[in-house]
């Protein structure tokens, strides 16, 4: 037991020694939380929860060979799952400080056209593969369809010309996730993404 308690010690004061390692003075110090223990003080850290995701295993190269496409798919649409899920709630605050209808169009057309303007060269890029996965992770971050979101936003009758629009190259806006179902390798590459496993290119918006 006694030994224990010392190695829990030493870990436990390497991390103080690496959390304020580069302090220049002592008003930059950070205070630690102590408890007692068998008549021993000892310092006490929170650590950051870190998931770990095992090796996926494959049947057939061409398993394989789909999943790899499959990731490369998600980290290269989910910035901009990211970037509507902070906009959404964004324009959420922003909209309820406009009393008229007619100034929320408007606030909302000069939004689009930016929005057109910073990713619109990027999005025409997707493929209908990328896009579809795209749609997906749009309802994944907010919580709300494509379809919805613009009916919210634009109203029925966008939504319903995006809509078919979308139908025409063979996509569908009213799309849900479904993460534990036909979605659960997309799901997989998300938890990954997230928990910092796969390195992705966060995007900033503008607005």
């Amino acid at each position: 037991m006694q030994s224990i308690l010392k190695y829990s010690l030493f870990f436990s004061c390497l991390l103080l020694l690496a959390f304020n390692g580069n302090s220049q003075s002592p008003e930059e110090k950070k205070v630690a939380k102590t408890t007692i223990y068998d008549g021993d003080t000892i310092p006490m850290l929170s650590l950051k929860e870190v998931s770990i995701y095992p090796p996926l295993t494959f049947n057939s190269k061409r398993e394989k060979k789909k999943y790899d496409r499959l990731h490369r798919y998600v980290v290269k649409v989910y910035p901009y799952a990211e970037v509507a899920g902070e906009m959404l709630e964004y324009f959420d605050d922003t909209l309820k400080s406009f009393h008229s209808e007619s100034a929320k169009k408007q606030y909302l057309k000069s939004v689009e056209k930016q929005l057109k303007a910073e990713f619109g060269g990027e999005l025409k890029k997707l493929t209908i593969k990328q896009g579809i996965i795209l749609v997906k992770l749009i309802d994944r971050e907010t919580g709300a369809t494509s379809y919805d979101l613009i009916k919210q936003l634009r109203g029925s009758f966008s939504a319903f010309i995006w809509q078919s629009m979308a139908r025409l190259f063979g996509s569908n806006l009213k799309m849900e996730y479904d993460p534990k179902g036909e979605d659960y390798l997309i799901e997989d590459i998300v938890l990954r993404i997230e928990s910092g496993q796969i390195p992705y290119e966060k995007r900033k918006r503008s607005l």
